[in-house]
């Protein structure tokens, strides 16, 4: 049937939550296509001529900003309480938040009598779910409520983060809300300013509160500036793997009290793996420098002739120099210096002794 606007009763527009997004695509659907779901009503006790919406007070909002005169309407015929149940029970559409499943579940102890067992049956749910909805309407202060069915603050924004602020400090909820609204936090801007709230002193808090917009600049980190070389990407690369060398040998340092004999083998080997790939590097550098270096002098030389006897380049001395002041591993060997006679620095270096990793792990575990 066609109702007139004027006929309806709209007392329960308020257990909704509106969207902003959600109402706008409704609009749009309602003028291309027209109304395809009838909303639902029932007789208002006494008043014949007037109808209780039950479902559909989001289609008559956006059929009146369409200028629309009436809406098509399917009557139930049973009493408001049964209706709102059975309306409840059969929506097929979005998730209810807690805080409009709240709403409901308060209407129906405060309008109709119903205790929190009887609720509880009604809506297939234990009777702790039914006071923490209850709860959740009783704590949250009526401002806030009406921003969430205004759709100023979102349902979920509510339930997760400003109804805990308000069991500690009510003014402190209000004025989150209110921040909230005036900076358009969105969700993870609303949380991000909710835990620091949570960890902070009470200083902190107050400071959070009165320059929220300040805070929030300052969890906006700028973006990596982009790596424009390969020597950028190396030096980023190397910062990283001293940071966890350093890591590492803390962690040692804890963890060799609790280590048995096999842990100790298997990090033993992990050392020397990654102490090897080290080695391999430095083995490559030493490579290219000696490559560098190895051009006829005439290009470090006005003259343009290399004088005879004359040193080889420090460079390749220094290269050779740098390697045996550390531990060795077997499959190491050390780069040639030039001139050097087979069987000298270049051979292959003997097994290292297996009390020398012990020696090592002491060293790292004491140095600071």
């Amino acid at each position: 049937m066609q109702l007139e606007f004027h006929q309806l009763d709209r007392r329960w527009e308020h257990l909704r939550a509106r969207q902003p997004r959600l109402q706008r695509r409704l609009l749009a659907s309602l003028a291309e296509s027209g109304q395809q779901t009838p909303i639902v009503v029932v007789v208002v006790p006494d008043h014949p001529e007037r109808y209780l919406v039950i479902d559909g007070h989001k289609r008559i909002a956006a059929l009146q900003q369409l200028g629309r005169d009436t809406v098509e309407a399917t009557v139930w015929a049973m009493s408001e309480a049964e209706a709102l149940l059975l309306e409840r029970s059969l929506r097929f559409g979005r998730q209810e938040t807690a805080l409009e499943q709240g709403w409901l579940l308060a209407e129906m102890e405060q309008r109709f009598g119903y205790s929190i067992e009887e609720l509880a049956r009604r809506f297939d749910r234990s009777v702790s779910w039914v006071s923490r909805r209850l709860a959740l309407v009783e704590l949250l202060p009526e401002a806030i409520q009406q921003q969430v069915r205004e759709g100023a603050i979102a349902a979920q924004v509510a339930t997760r983060y400003l109804a805990p602020v308000a069991r500690v400090n009510r003014d402190h909820c209000e004025r989150m809300a209110a921040e909230f609204v005036q900076h358009h936090c969105d969700t993870r801007q609303a949380g991000q300013l909710y835990a620091a709230w949570r960890a902070g002193s009470r200083v902190a808090r107050e400071r959070i509160l009165a320059e929220p917009e300040l805070f929030l600049k300052t969890q906006r980190q700028p973006p990596a500036p982009p790596l424009t070389t390969h020597a950028d990407a190396l030096e980023r690369d190397l910062d990283q793997a001293v940071s966890l060398i350093e890591r590492a040998r803390r962690r040692l340092a804890q963890a060799m009290p609790e280590m048995d004999g096999r842990q100790r083998e298997q990090t033993q080997c992990q050392i020397e793996t990654a102490r090897r790939a080290l080695d391999r590097m430095t083995q490559g550098m030493g490579k290219e420098l000696e490559a560098e270096h190895a051009e006829p002098g005439a290009t470090n030389r006005d003259s343009g002739t290399e004088r005879a006897g004359s040193a080889p380049p420090r460079d390749r001395a220094r290269a050779a120099g740098v390697a045996p002041e550390r531990a060795q591993s077997p499959a190491f060997e050390l780069l040639p210096r030039p001139g050097t006679p087979p069987g000298g620095e270049s051979r292959t270096l003997p097994a290292a002794n297996p009390g020398a990793f012990d020696r090592l792990q002491g060293e790292s575990c004491a140095s600071p």
